[in-house]
């Protein structure tokens, strides 16, 4: 296919890269030259602008911050929206028979957002699928991404190659804004788990008890989680080096309780854990890993959990 890939971060670049390794043409367009290079040096063709960049694909995929950014790439003034004339124009074989162009956002952001985006596009005849993925750096590096999408399910299966050549687990969730509301139901999972394990840790050092030790003997059992195997580790060896960035984890956090606010949901862990990770960021680690949320716990307990 002809894609178009906007946001090429930690997450995007390896994303990108992929789909090129599996034959698609790419054109892309980041906000910072780095990523853009990168990708070129990798075979694809740089845009000019989102616009531009939607005018040369039949598929955009978007992988940015928060919900204003997607906004802005996609309704602003030189946004994917103002790029598909272009492409009905040019493609005879769009129009009755399909969207003049479909926009694939991998981001995590609100799915009120993602709905009202997709209401404007409906307009232009622009199909949008919300696919927010899960795994972290190491999984966009090596394409064992779980994607979560939302959208018509014709348009899935027309995009199911561009997944399955990004990620392991494909599951479609339903209608559009389905897939965010998967992706906000994993963070309250993960950053839950998350502060369950740096309870665990603090609680053995506190007790006297090695906290290699303690992962080792509960790895095994029914306490076991990826947070367990993968971020306990790197706590005790104080490698604070992100995969995903506490400021990353604090907004999906922040995107869940308002709509559980609008749900009138009470969900009393995630209220807190989104509090502890406030408080790393006001200690200045927002660009550390998930894994520093054992910071807050230490400073409350007066400890660290390094053996």
């Amino acid at each position: 296919m002809r894609v178009g890939f906007i946001g090429l971060g930690i997450m995007g670049r390896p994303m990108a890269k992929h789909l090129i390794a599996a034959g698609h043409q790419l054109t892309v367009w980041n906000r910072s030259r780095a990523g853009i290079e990168a990708l070129v040096t990798a075979g694809a063709a740089e845009g000019a602008s989102p616009a531009d960049v939607a005018s040369r694909s039949d598929v955009v995929i978007t992988m940015v911050g928060d919900s204003p950014d997607v906004e802005e790439v996609a309704l602003g003034e030189r946004g994917i929206i103002h790029g598909v004339g272009e492409v009905f124009d040019r493609e005879a074989r769009i129009g009755d028979r399909g969207p003049r162009l479909v926009h694939i956002d991998m981001s995590t952001i609100s799915p009120e957002v993602t709905r009202r985006i997709a209401s404007e596009y409906a307009r232009a005849h622009i199909e949008m699928l919300d696919a927010p993925v899960s795994g972290g750096e190491t999984g966009a590096i090596n394409a064992t991404l779980s994607i979560m999408v939302g959208g018509k399910r014709e348009i899935f299966e027309r995009c199911r190659p561009l997944f399955e050549a990004m990620g392991r687990t494909v599951t479609y969730c339903g209608p559009i804004g389905a897939g965010q509301t998967v992706k906000l139901c994993n963070q309250v999972l993960v950053s839950v788990t998350n502060m369950a394990v740096c309870e665990a840790l603090v609680l053995a050092k506190k007790a006297g008890v090695s906290p290699s030790v303690m992962l080792e003997a509960v790895s095994g059992g029914a306490a076991s989680s990826w947070q367990l195997l993968n971020l306990a580790p790197k706590m005790i060896a104080r490698d604070f080096r992100p995969g995903f960035k506490v400021w990353h984890q604090e907004k999906d956090l922040r995107l869940a309780l308002e709509v559980a606010r609008e749900a009138a949901l009470p969900l009393p862990a995630t209220a807190l854990v989104s509090q502890l990770f406030a408080s790393v960021h006001a200690a200045g680690f927002q660009d550390e890993g998930t894994q520093a949320l054992v910071k807050a716990l230490e400073k409350l307990g007066h400890v660290t959990v390094e053996d």
